[in-house]
């Protein structure tokens, strides 16, 4: 006999990952959903949206640096990675990878230590974690601390290779790491992107020949397209295995480049990330980043030499911005943010979809694209931030 609760929700509109659906019935049987139906199931509690509502699967956020008041390079234990967590689940999203920025060797370790207890513990929302750097080039750097550049060693590898329970993406800059390198890391099973890289096209091409899958905050501090050099950006966009996250802030990139990214790449291949810092879910406007004093202004994070500073926004905030600074439809926008980077991270069975036997991570979208109702592991959130 199954003693798990279950409940149901109708939506006119359920959006699965792929394809919007109309008029359904979505049962959730303790943290999984149990069945999608066109009738209502037979002595179940439903929650019935109003009609101009959205149910969509919970949010994938790759890029999480912070959230919540909390940096993650600051507060690298449990307590703060459940206030990161908490923060963005209020807001839809319900998966993500805390994202260290260029941590020192004794901070890589404790970062995979942590974020490994944590998933072993479950129920997080945490699959794993993103490190960004420190193995970055120096004058593609942007606010990552210029101390902080180095080149991979024998020892990073056989650490980065190491036992791990969850999802291990690793940005760095191709250039400055081996093809051979590349290629132990993809074979460990950890994903590899180029950022913070100042990689001629040739060179990207070759860390894809090597297994690295994709690109970091897309044309942010990667060398450009140009005519006779077509650079990262020239990579990415057109060699069809390459992923990238792009950051739709309205800030980090025009509209204009995030069409043409959208347009070349599709949103099977181009996802949306929040690169969150503290002051997203939270009432703060400053924080200090590596002895440096970073201010929120007309949504803009920078230090003080106007240098941008991360985000101030989450993966909400950027699916509504694709429908309204780039046009896109809305099942597009909710696809870079569900299902294309749970597909990136090799989850896209789990999470990222609303279907039997999926995670109960969902998220309720009012006609104004906001998030009113979250449920995460089938359980019901209070009412996200606006």
């Amino acid at each position: 006999m199954n003693d798990m609760v279950q409940h149901a929700i109708f939506a006119h509109r359920v959006f699965t990952g792929t394809e919007m659906l109309a008029d359904r019935f979505v049962t959730i049987e303790g943290a999984t959903i149990a069945r999608i139906s066109t009738s209502p199931p037979a002595g179940l509690a439903i929650a019935h949206l109003a009609e101009d509502a959205v149910l969509s699967p919970g949010f994938v956020d790759l890029q999480v640096n912070g959230g919540g008041g909390v940096l993650f390079n600051d507060q690298i234990d449990a307590a703060g990675l459940a206030q990161i967590a908490g923060a963005h689940r209020l807001a839809g999203t319900t998966t993500i990878l805390p994202t260290l920025i260029s941590g020192s060797r004794d901070q890589l370790r404790a970062a995979m230590a942590v974020v490994a207890a944590v998933i072993r513990a479950g129920s997080s929302g945490i699959v794993g974690l993103h490190l960004e750097g420190p193995v970055l080039a120096p004058e593609r750097r942007g606010i990552h601390p210029v101390k902080a550049m180095t080149g991979l060693t024998a020892a990073d590898l056989d650490l980065l290779c190491s036992d791990f329970p969850g999802r291990l993406l690793i940005t760095l800059a191709p250039e400055r790491a081996p093809v051979g390198a590349i290629a132990r890391l993809a074979n460990a099973g950890r994903i590899v992107f180029a950022g913070h890289t100042a990689a001629s096209f040739d060179q990207a091409v070759a860390a894809l020949d090597a297994g690295m899958a994709g690109f970091t905050h897309l044309f942010n501090a990667m060398s450009p397209l140009a005519t006779r050099e077509p650079g990262a950006v020239g990579a990415a966009l057109t060699d069809r295995r390459a992923q990238a996250g792009i950051i739709l802030d309205g800030l980090h990139v025009h509209p204009a480049a995030a069409r043409l990214a959208l347009s070349a790449m599709g949103p099977e291949r181009l996802f949306l990330v929040s690169d969150a810092m503290p002051t997203a879910g939270a009432d703060i406007s400053a924080f200090h980043f590596d002895g440096r004093f970073i201010t929120l202004r007309d949504g803009k994070l920078t230090d003080d030499t106007g240098t941008l500073a991360g985000a101030h926004l989450t993966l909400a905030d950027a699916m509504a911005n694709a429908v309204r600074l780039l046009g896109c439809g809305l099942e597009d926008a909710l696809r870079m943010a569900t299902a294309t980077p749970a597909a990136v991270i090799g989850l896209g069975a789990r999470v990222g979809h609303i279907g039997t036997g999926y995670a109960a991570d969902m998220v309720a979208l009012n006609a104004e694209l906001r998030p009113f109702k979250v449920w995460a592991s089938g359980q019901p959130m209070r009412p996200a931030r606006s």
